[in-house]
């Protein structure tokens, strides 16, 4: 491991577990951070009942949620940004935002049990993605710029069709909205638990194919003649950052630009490409990157909390623009 490599990794984690503890403390309830590390030690720490129940049942499950689905975010967001060859592409890109939002919709309207919006999101993200990948296929072939036209166009279509049941909901869309921005208030260890299979099946599936998606940084054709059976390839990639991606709109909702920045961010600060470092070091990164967001989110003008979207969209926003910028320069 490169030194510049290692030393990212002790920042991250570093910044992973101040970040945390700040998170622990802050709220509602002030609990000491001494107290807290001591309680975490088993080292007593004087706490009362209701901070350890706070702690335990509240604040560490959405620690947890954020750095899951951080990571889900950041590590498909890193396999797309290969498989488009693109480093403005992000996980959304093939229509699984529009689509998950469509079932939220569909779950307001037929009024079902808040579980069921995530239920139906999910679905819904896997039919649409099974729709689009159905239809980008020419012969035994899937045409990736086909596949990309293809999801803006659904993506339209659905954004189009949420647009006006919000329109026809009128006030009572409140629900809907707090979806599209976001939340991960809601998080149990349940759902951790859940979210931890596709997480580690998904990592780890990108981990083992990280040498075939750094030949595609070589050029298809390159990588074809090296072996690589390109189409089946980036189809498979695309088809797991899908489903894995639905999974944490299902449970949190929209939250964009991570699978966006943080890829690029890692990319820029270890000038390489390579899918072997970028893979785990987007994975923790978008983990941090989330927990602070959501704990900005949450702390800032506590005890009024903002969406979790709305914060990565004021980081990710500027970002986007600069990628825009440098990409211009750069051509």
């Amino acid at each position: 491991m490169h030194s510049s490599t290692r030393r990212i990794y002790i920042i991250l984690i570093v910044l992973l577990f101040m970040i945390s503890i700040f998170s622990l403390s802050t709220g509602s309830v002030q609990i000491p951070k001494t107290g807290i590390i001591k309680y975490f030690l088993g080292m007593g720490g004087d706490l009362s009942d209701s901070m350890k129940t706070i702690l335990i049942s509240v604040r560490l499950p959405r620690i947890l949620m954020a750095v899951l689905i951080g990571m889900l975010l950041s590590s498909s967001g890193t396999v797309v940004q290969t498989v488009f060859q693109n480093p403005l592409a992000d996980p959304y890109i093939i229509g699984i935002a529009a689509s998950a939002t469509f079932g939220a919709v569909l779950a307001f309207v037929f009024n079902l049990p808040d579980i069921m919006y995530g239920v139906l999101a999910f679905v819904t993200s896997v039919i649409v993605s099974i729709i689009i990948f159905k239809l980008s296929k020419s012969g035994n072939k899937s045409d990736i710029t086909t596949l990309l036209i293809i999801g803006i166009a659904i993506s339209s279509f659905l954004g189009a069709f949420t647009s006006f049941a919000m329109y026809l909901i009128g006030e009572n869309s409140f629900k809907i909205v707090t979806w599209m921005m976001g939340y991960l208030g809601s998080a149990t260890w349940e759902k951790i638990v859940i979210l931890l299979f596709p997480l580690i099946v998904s990592v780890f599936y990108f981990f083992a194919k990280r040498h075939e998606l750094d030949l595609l940084l070589s050029g298809d054709e390159e990588a074809h003649a090296l072996g690589v059976n390109v189409e089946k390839l980036k189809k498979r990639m695309l088809v797991v950052a899908s489903l894995i991606v639905g999974f944490s709109v299902a449970f949190t909702g929209m939250i964009g630009f991570v699978g966006l920045i943080v890829p690029h961010t890692m990319r820029l600060l270890t000038k390489s490409s390579s899918n072997t470092r970028l893979i785990p070091l987007a994975s923790i990164g978008g983990g941090v990157f989330l927990l602070f967001c959501d704990t900005i989110g949450r702390t800032i003008i506590a005890p009024v909390e903002i969406p979790i979207g709305v914060v990565t969209s004021f980081f990710g926003a500027p970002f986007f623009l600069y990628l825009a910028m440098r990409s211009k320069k750069g051509g």
